[in-house]
């Protein structure tokens, strides 16, 4: 049976953890969610949804402090891989070794978070670009989390993509092209960069696409998003993810994410390559 991948989610030290694991300052964890993110709350939802692994993403309440996500990974090793989070701030050397360091302790993906670089500095700026190479270098993929919209970016992602064709670039959250009028304008950007064979796309945190134009079990965003996605990208572009702990406050919750998605494909193979297959391509075998 192919394994289930859950592409993208997130966990962080409980209330009771913090002391050793502590939050980055002013980035304490929602008061609905602080104990909700657990590793333990974790597994039992991936049970119940049938998931076999998952790829965590550093937290930005942990900040750069990967220590929590890489103790999860080594006690659960065939369950969980690792995304570390760049930090802008750092020298192009110190970046570099810093991700060197992190590949070496067993993480597979960079995360670059462009909100967290100093306003007007671009992810293509030296540092930045120095990293996503030696990603290339490396085969550690770099996902890129457009929230405040695709068209603020679009630029610089271009410039990362041609400037390092080796490296393989994951945009989070079908890119946040949201169900309104200038979600469509993103949204044709974000087909337009299926021109570019290194570019995948992540189907999820479904229930931030939607605006007010959509609900559980999202089948404008099927129609609207998913389908034009899979007809420009392939399957084998695109991976499920359910943003964890998030997801857990919607309608349908956890196992109703991941269920949504795989109801989408009729196709057995291009069913089996967005919920697990090409995140294993991307990011190496879960076993």
């Amino acid at each position: 049976m192919p394994r289930v991948i859950d592409s993208h989610l997130h966990v962080w030290a409980s209330s009771s953890e913090s002391s050793t694991f502590p939050y980055s300052p002013g980035q304490d964890p929602p008061a609905s969610l602080q104990d909700e993110a657990s590793v333990d709350c974790l597994l039992k939802r991936m049970q119940e949804a049938g998931v076999d692994g998952a790829l965590i993403v550093q937290p930005i309440n942990h900040k750069f402090d990967h220590s929590y996500v890489t103790e999860t990974t080594k006690k659960h090793p065939t369950k969980f891989k690792g995304m570390m989070l760049h930090d802008p701030s750092l020298s192009t050397e110190m970046a570099v070794n810093r991700l060197e360091q992190l590949v070496l302790s067993g993480f597979v993906g960079v995360r670059f978070n462009p909100y967290l670089w100093p306003e007007g500095t671009l992810m293509s700026s030296e540092s930045g670009l120095s990293v996503y190479k030696r990603c290339g270098e490396l085969k550690v993929p770099v996902g890129i989390m457009c929230f405040k919209g695709l068209n603020l970016h679009y630029d610089d992602i271009v410039t990362l993509v041609e400037q390092s064709p080796d490296t393989v670039c994951i945009l989070d959250h079908m890119g946040f092209c949201a169900l309104n009028e200038k979600g469509e304008k993103q949204f044709e950007q974000l087909l337009s960069l299926s021109k570019y064979s290194n570019i995948f796309v992540k189907i999820s945190a479904l229930f931030r696409n939607t605006g007010d134009n959509d609900s559980y079990p999202y089948n404008k965003l099927r129609s609207l998003r998913f389908d034009p996605l899979l007809e420009r990208f392939g399957a084998d572009r695109l991976m499920m993810g359910t943003d964890f702990p998030f997801v857990i406050e919607t309608d349908g919750g956890y196992k109703g994410a991941v269920e949504t998605v795989k109801s989408w494909v009729g196709d057995d193979k291009m069913k089996d390559a967005i919920m697990g297959g090409t995140a294993e391509k991307v990011f190496g075998q879960w076993v």
